[in-house]
């Protein structure tokens, strides 16, 4: 499959998952500037995407779900995926924080329908951070594209430790990202968890859509029970009989998966019917037994997944769904481990 095609295929999944993306530029009309020069300031609350002192979409709740009382005694630092995606941008090397329509696609696509799978069981916080453009993921060009992501870790770095000093107050912390915010998620555990004093608060890290290999870190391991705590569950999804492009490069390299079912690593298939829920294109709603799992090398597949209208679907790439379709899952791992931290 080609560099395009997987692109198209990742804008079809989104566009079922999140709806079609025209509804960003009439919200992008009630977002302000960030900043003055093109810099985050982690002090002021329009550089944080979601935040505890003001109401973001990843504070949005399923409807079915809301009769239950939130318990958030732990913070999750949320890292979004890219969003900066647009080909009249591609010559941009960093997404603008003053984008407003970048924001409010960040905002309504990343935070709502993946940060709000964490909000009954912590505090959310995600940076706004400039963000590598998806182009520079193929970039021939790998100095430019180095330059990309570090200033996009810089971001990133600069708003932890703002949130440490300012914010954490010696709570236990969850660390979580998917795709470039998962790559973000891993030099972050790195430096500030791997063998630190922080560790200790560590109640889990996820760390989705994209490879993380089993010795990536010193002292940090995989999880491999539901209950496990200071590790980090991993996890790519592709249909059932797919090969990922980047198979042979990873060839001989071992990733740490994790099974979001099962949330073991072995390779046992976890059927459809203990998926409890997946969230999709309408946020209210959720689909039960949608899909299911199964661990192969370094990659999680599943059978086509079942929900209204997926018939339609042509892509084998669920990238983009990495956490939508085992959304109560996850919602319901995070409680499971956030609770075995409280005993530990």
């Amino acid at each position: 499959m080609t560099k395009n095609t997987l692109f198209l295929a990742g804008i079809a999944l989104i566009s079922v998952i999140s709806g079609c993306s025209d509804k960003y530029l009439k919200l992008s009309k009630k977002y302000s500037p960030v900043t003055s020069d093109g810099r985050p300031n982690y002090a002021e609350l329009s550089s944080w995407a979601a935040h505890p002192a003001k109401w973001d979409p990843s504070d949005s709740i399923p409807k079915p779900l809301r009769s239950i009382k939130p318990d958030q005694m732990v913070d999750v630092f949320y890292i979004h995926p890219t969003t900066h995606t647009s080909k009249e941008t591609a010559s941009q090397l960093n997404g603008d924080l003053n984008d407003a329509y970048l924001n409010a696609k960040t905002d309504y696509s990343a935070m709502l329908y993946q940060a709000s799978v964490f909000n009954a069981y912590a505090r959310v916080y995600a940076p706004r951070y400039r963000q590598g453009h998806i182009q520079q993921f193929y970039a021939t060009d790998t100095a430019k594209a180095r330059q990309a992501f570090e200033l996009a870790y810089a971001d990133i770095r600069s708003a932890f430790l703002y949130y440490l000093e300012k914010e954490n107050n010696s709570r236990p912390i969850i660390i979580a990202g998917h795709s470039q915010g998962a790559l973000m998620c891993s030099l972050l555990l790195k430096e500030f968890f791997d063998g630190k004093p922080l560790q200790s608060k560590l109640v889990a890290a996820y760390v989705i859509g994209w490879p993380i290999r089993n010795d990536q870190f010193t002292t940090i391991p995989l999880c491999t029970t539901p209950t496990q705590t200071g590790c980090f569950c991993s996890w790519r999804t592709f249909k059932e009989g797919y090969e990922p492009p980047y198979k042979k490069k990873e060839n001989g390299v071992s990733i740490g998966v994790t099974n979001p079912i099962s949330w073991t690593t072995d390779t046992t298939f976890i059927s459809r019917q203990q998926n409890i829920g997946s969230v999709l294109y309408k946020y209210n709603k959720i689909y039960k037994r949608t899909t299911d799992a199964q661990i192969d090398g370094g990659y999680v597949f599943t059978q086509k997944p079942r929900f209204p209208w997926s018939f339609l679907y042509r892509t084998s790439n669920y990238h983009a769904g990495d956490i939508n379709l085992y959304y109560m899952n996850v919602r319901e791992n995070v409680r499971v481990r956030v609770n075995s931290f409280r005993k530990r």
